[in-house]
């Protein structure tokens, strides 16, 4: 069984999602970032820099931080959505989205979403990123179906809940045909309902 340690963010998302897709037995323990949970001694032995999604697996008793590093960890196991054969575009695929899509987009939010009219120059910046990030997506997705190619892999899974909060953004997702296709298409999948659906609250997908 695994017990995953979270919060109701898009990392957070990107485990419950594969979890569902892999259908492994879980368990969530909720990690109240807004009142700094992830701060304690307790946390910090299992999350050395203190953030969340990590997973404990108790079958084998491993513990595995970092969202990318947790979504090869299932990936290996599980067998799906990390084939052998093509690890090496998914990786890339991935890692662009650790490095690059999901922190430009989460300090996107901070200026624009959190935090309006601080900084006219974070707001102005991070915007530009994101539209380009949004394109380059576009670009990417006139190629293929999925991020690594024409078939769905963990790189969808670790970018798709940083593109859900699309409405966040007001770069418009619709005026990006492909990659709006893309988002329908993930959107549709029973799994990824669930997951993104995490505390059980009854959250649905945003539409486009």
């Amino acid at each position: 069984m695994i017990e995953l340690f979270t919060a109701d963010t898009p990392n957070g998302k990107k485990i419950s999602i594969m979890l569902e897709e892999v259908k492994y037995d879980y368990k969530i323990t909720k990690v109240n970032i807004s009142k700094d949970e992830q701060f304690t001694p307790e946390f910090k032995k299992i999350s050395p820099f203190s953030k969340i999604p990590v997973i404990k697996d108790h079958k084998n008793d491993k513990i595995i931080f970092e969202s990318g590093a947790i979504l090869i960890y299932l990936g290996e196991q599980s067998g799906k959505f990390y084939d052998k054969e093509k690890r090496t575009i998914i990786n890339q695929w991935l890692m662009a989205q650790m490095a690059y899509v999901g922190p430009m987009l989460g300090q996107h939010h901070q200026f624009h979403h959190y935090n309006p009219g601080k900084s006219e120059f974070g707001e102005e910046r991070y915007f530009k990123i994101c539209k380009r990030i949004y394109k380059e997506l576009d670009e990417r997705l006139v190629e293929v179906d999925y991020l690594a190619g024409n078939f769905y892999s963990i790189a969808d899974i670790a970018t798709f809940p940083w593109i859900a909060r699309h409405e966040w953004h007001d770069i418009g997702l619709k005026s990006y045909k492909n990659l709006t296709r893309w988002y329908k298409l993930i959107s549709q999948r029973e799994a990824v309902q669930k997951g993104y659906d995490l505390l059980e609250k009854g959250e649905k997908i945003p539409s486009v």
